[in-house]
């Protein structure tokens, strides 16, 4: 009998602000574990995150991920990001990237500066977004705003506009 369990990539980035961590973040994270035996988790620092507006600080993000991450027994770091990028377009041992539909063309761009440092090419794990009820994708902005909870449950003042 096949062990369908069998991680496919020894050394897999995954990156995101993780503000507000929701059902979408826990989706990527549980795909990037799924499939690699080491995980390199990116969080945007204030500075690179903060262009996305009011975000929670990166130390709270932070360690809002790594009690996340108690779930599972791979090894995995959590680093900072000050760029898109982190450490995938310097360090050749990355076999694989996850990433949702909203962030796969920078995957595509980490594969280009990849080629261009002489480094090969890593695999694009994709993932589609999760919905909330409403069928539009869960985010941290919409969790900001009031619309949604962390896992996609419609909050009574939107509830109540489309009845």
């Amino acid at each position: 009998m096949e062990n369908t369990n069998k991680r496919i990539y020894n050394k897999v980035a995954v990156g995101g602000t993780f503000d507000k961590f929701h059902k979408g973040h826990s989706s990527l994270l549980d795909e990037a574990f799924k499939v690699g035996e080491e995980i390199v988790i990116g969080v945007t620092s204030d500075a690179f995150g903060g262009q996305k507006g009011d975000i929670d600080p990166c130390d709270t993000r932070m360690s809002n991920l790594r009690d996340f991450l108690l779930r599972y027994p791979q090894k995995s770091h959590v680093v900072r990001l000050d760029d898109p990028y982190g450490p995938t377009i310097h360090e050749n041992d990355f076999d694989a990237i996850v990433v949702s539909k909203e962030t796969e063309p920078t995957a595509i761009e980490i594969n280009e500066i990849r080629k261009k440092n002489n480094l090969r090419p890593i695999d694009i794990v994709v993932i589609e977004m999760v919905s909330a009820e409403d069928g539009v994708p869960i985010s941290s902005t919409r969790i900001r705003k009031g619309e949604i909870d962390r896992m996609g449950h419609l909050l009574k003042k939107i509830r109540n506009a489309f009845r």
